[in-house]
Parts: structure tokens; C-alpha cells; sequence
């Protein structure tokens, strides 16, 4: 355990007196990303805690939950913001801000992996495990609900690809401020996971024409979407289309049920007509000097039947 884990863990009764608001914590647009959006503040616009609310104080002094990698990683080096590729789908701002959870310091200079399913549920690279599949025949992402049965085993434990499509997959380094943006859409859902999307975190590495090179994973995690949203796009196409039985964020065994502190992403989007796109924003709350590749995070466990897919 490193002296800084042993600090967040101590200094929780201190919380109250050493609160730090993070100014704009991730609402603030990243320059050239999310310019001409229509998820600017507009009439009949959501956001968490009702209309026209503002964003929550972050509290620095939280690390962002660790979760398991899950089977479907693949470390491409795809340096890219925009992720799209010829996926369909709601347009989707990922906007995070990534601190060291004990000083509040941003994290400049790291790379940040995001990756996740298309709108019917399927990953790139995995297409012939279809829906959240593993044997299933993989359909031509062309908005049909594909077929196949979940993942079987340790939903930690990595499968080799078997095409070599890469969309809605990329890699990009975080600015001074600790930022970083992907365009991407909405992701679906596929037979036993809630609707999310997996990030990691390396730090102390070096950025080269060809990637980035060395350093260590700080953070493994998955962020989350609330019910509401995600009923939202199930009205719309090719969401609409997936047949599949949805997993809820309450019933969900990797989401902890613990708000932002778990993953659970702030979003904007104009209630009235979602397709138009969504902001989803987070200051992830990592420990630089510990590593977490995703093997040592905590198996999934059954959700309690009280637990409140609403917590932040």
C-alpha cells in the first residue's frame, strides 16, 4: 500500500474541514472538441439534480473506484479523440478531468484509454462474439440486435481478438489542467452489464511519434450512465433495435453503487430530444504512484436489492 492510499484512507473524518471545489470539474467544454454542439445549455436541458442545476463540489480526497479490465481490451495505440469510426449512433462528449485524489493536482501528460460497445451492444475486434457474445455468430453492425451468448468466467480475464476492426476504441494524452475529451456515441447494452464504458490511466511514461511508451496503468475503471438517460435512447435508433434484455445500473455486479465516487457520469443532453447528443463529464480521482492494471480490482458481486441506481 503506498503512503499516499494510506492517506485518502486516514484523512476520510477530515473531509469536511479539507473540501475542494473543483471549479467547471469537467462541465467546462475542452477547446476544439466541443464547440457547435447541440448539448449546450439549451430550454428543457437534463442535468443531475433537476433543471438548471448546478454541478456538485467534487471532493478531491476520493479515489475513483477500481474495477476489472473485462475481457475486451485492447491496447491498439489508436492516438485519436474522436473514436466514431462509421459507427451510428447519439453523439456522445466524453469529457473527464483526471487528478491525483490526494493533492487535487491535476495529472497532466497522461494517456487515457477509453473503449465500449456500439449502439447494439457489439465491441470492435470481438465481432464474432456478437452481443456480449462468446460463440454467438457476429452480424454486420448495421443496427439488427445480434445474437450470442454472454461471456462465461472471470469477467477480468482477457480474450484475444478475433477481427481486426478497432471503432469506438483510442487513446489520448490529458492537458495542463488534467483534461481530456473523446467524441464517440452513446454506447448500448448487450445481456448482463448495465450500459458503460472502460478507461484506463498510465502515468510516468513518454509520449512518441509512435504512441505512448512505458509508465504503468494508475487506473483501471468503468463509467456509468443513469436509467434515465439510458431509457432515453432506447426510443431511439439503431438503440431501439436491440432486442437484448438490459441489465439496469442497480442491478449491475461491477457498478458499486457509489455515484461519481463509482463511475457514475454527470450528464447534459436536451431532455426533449436526446438523439441531438449528450455531455457526459468526470474528474476521475486516481493514485499516481500505485498501479492498477484491472487484475487486483474486486470481483463482481450481487448488487443489494436495495441499492439506489440514483446515488451520487
Amino acid at each position: 500500500m503506498t503512503e499516499k492510499t494510506e492517506q485518502v484512507r486516514e484523512g476520510t473524518a477530515e473531509l469536511t474541514r479539507r473540501r475542494v471545489v473543483a471549479v467547471g470539474a469537467g462541465m467546462v467544454a475542452v477547446a476544439g472538441v466541443g464547440a457547435g454542439w447541440a448539448v449546450d445549455a439549451v430550454a428543457g436541458e437534463r442535468r443531475p439534480g433537476g433543471k438548471g442545476a448546478r454541478p456538485a463540489a467534487e471532493d478531491c480526497y476520493v479515489l475513483t473506484s477500481e474495477t476489472v479490465e473485462g475481457p475486451y481490451y485492447i491496447d491498439a495505440d489508436k492516438i485519436r479523440r474522436d473514436v466514431r469510426e462509421d459507427r451510428e449512433g447519439i453523439p456522445l462528449l466524453l469529457d473527464l478531468k483526471v487528478i491525483d485524489a490526494v493533492t487535487c493536482r491535476p495529472v497532466a501528460d497522461a494517456a487515457v484509454d477509453i473503449w465500449h460497445c456500439d449502439a447494439v451492444g457489439v465491441y470492435s475486434g470481438y465481432e464474432d462474439m456478437g452481443n456480449g457474445g462468446g460463440g454467438g455468430g457476429g452480424p454486420a453492425p448495421t443496427g439488427e440486435p445480434p445474437t450470442g451468448e454472454p461471456p462465461t468466467g472471470n469477467p477480468g480475464g482477457h480474450q484475444e481478438p478475433t477481427d481486426d476492426s478497432r471503432y469506438l476504441r483510442g487513446t489520448w494524452r490529458t492537458d495542463r489542467h488534467g483534461r481530456v475529451a473523446f467524441r464517440t456515441v452513446f454506447p448500448g447494452w448487450y445481456r448482463g452489464r448495465c450500459v458503460h464504458i472502460h478507461a484506463k490511466v498510465h502515468v510516468d511514461g513518454a509520449w512518441t511519434d509512435a504512441g505512448y511508451e512505458g509508465g504503468h496503468t494508475c487506473h483501471t475503471g468503468q463509467f456509468f450512465f443513469d436509467e434515465e438517460s439510458v431509457l432515453a435512447t432506447a426510443a431511439v435508433e439503431p438503440y431501439a433495435s436491440n432486442t437484448t434484455e438490459r441489465t439496469t445500473l442497480g442491478e449491475d455486479t461491477i457498478y458499486d453503487q457509489s455515484g461519481t465516487a463509482g463511475g457514475l457520469l454527470r450528464l447534459r443532453y436536451d431532455e426533449r430530444d436526446i438523439a441531438r447528443g449528450v455531455r457526459a463529464a468526470l474528474t476521475v480521482g486516481v493514485d499516481p504512484d500505485a498501479t492498477h492494471d484491472g487484475q487486483d480490482a474486486p470481483m463482481p458481486s450481487t448488487p443489494s436489492a436495495s441499492a439506489s441506481p440514483s446515488a451520487t
